[in-house]
């Protein structure tokens, strides 16, 4: 059996800081990642393995952009303290709250303090 070289293999390095560039493109001005890996001329599923191995190492992760609010409930002897009134915003907001065990809590900004207390207890215990 005979075997012919058509042409050179081309294998490329990508650098972490490329990888990330190329993956964090993906949505930017709505770019699927069809069109983000047609223009850097590598295959999708080259963007899905760069994605996993990024947020293994920590360096990307899908929230990225996302904004985190500190939640600070004081509790005195297992009971809720009465907290001041807080001015809401003039509309609610969508909240997510990642806890232990990978669970995720989504609930709009509106929802009552207490309401919501009682609510991670429930799902943390569970």
């Amino acid at each position: 059996m005979r075997g012919e070289i058509l042409g050179v293999e081309r294998r490329r390095f990508w650098h972490d800081d490329e990888k990330l560039e190329i993956v964090m493109s993906v949505g930017v001005g709505g770019a699927s990642v069809t069109q983000v890996a047609q223009r850097h001329e590598i295959r999708r599923q080259q963007i899905y393995a760069w994605r996993h191995d990024l947020k293994k190492k920590g360096l990307w992760s899908p929230d990225a952009g996302a904004l985190f609010y500190p939640l600070d409930v004081p509790v005195a002897d297992a009971a809720l303290v009465a907290q001041p009134t807080v001015v809401e915003p003039s509309k609610p907001t969508a909240v997510e709250v990642r806890l232990r065990g990978g669970r995720c809590l989504h609930f709009d900004s509106a929802i009552d303090p207490v309401a919501l207390t009682g609510l991670i207890r429930a799902v943390e215990i569970a």
